[in-house]
């Protein structure tokens, strides 16, 4: 991406402190997201963990062609939107890797309900998550239990917990009768 023109606009989401900041061109493999809750956890993520240097961001998710920022409550997007989005576009056109290669790591999967429960959450959740900036991603199923850990703008949006209960807990538990609840993880 050396020397090239990166284009990147702008979309809000259901969280009001999250904002997307989506390129013309795909950042991380398909299926992959990097979510990065603090400075520490963007050690991998050189990208993230510049945008890390203002005060204000307390979040950052890579997934697809986009990088969600999430913010302290205190700014306004109108304040820091246009810093942020040129940190970001210089960062791109910059042609330095966001992620190190030790990010690059495959997810393994261990069950036959695992796989069921993925499926799903691929099919028929994940979509919609990713259309507000977010993403979320299987953690576990024990004990009737679905764990699963919400990500970029999802982590910490008002309406996540209704998406958790109304949405996802109903639609797994109407496709798989072993389901009995769907919690979220916490970092």
């Amino acid at each position: 991406m050396e020397n090239k023109s990166i284009n990147i606009y702008l979309e809000a989401n259901p969280n009001p402190n999250s904002l997307k900041f989506v390129a013309d061109y795909m950042l991380v493999e398909p299926g992959q997201n990097y979510d990065f809750p603090d400075l520490e956890s963007a050690e991998i993520a050189p990208l993230a963990a510049e945008l890390f240097g203002y005060d204000y961001v307390q979040r950052v998710f890579y997934m697809s062609n986009f990088i969600t920022v999430t913010k302290t409550e205190d700014k306004q997007w109108m304040e820091i939107q246009d810093e942020l989005k040129e940190h970001i576009k210089t960062f791109l056109e910059s042609g330095k890797p966001i992620l190190k290669e030790s990010a690059l790591e495959e997810k393994v999967v261990e069950t036959e309900m695992d796989v069921k429960i993925m499926g799903i959450l691929d099919e028929y959740i994940k979509p919609a998550v990713e259309q507000d900036g977010g993403a979320i991603e299987y953690r576990s199923f024990e004990d009737g239990i679905v764990k699963v850990y919400l990500q970029g703008a999802c982590s910490g949006c008002p309406s996540a917990t209704v998406t958790l209960k109304s949405g996802i807990e109903n639609l797994l538990k109407s496709m798989i009768p072993e389901v009995k609840a769907v919690e979220a993880e916490e970092v």
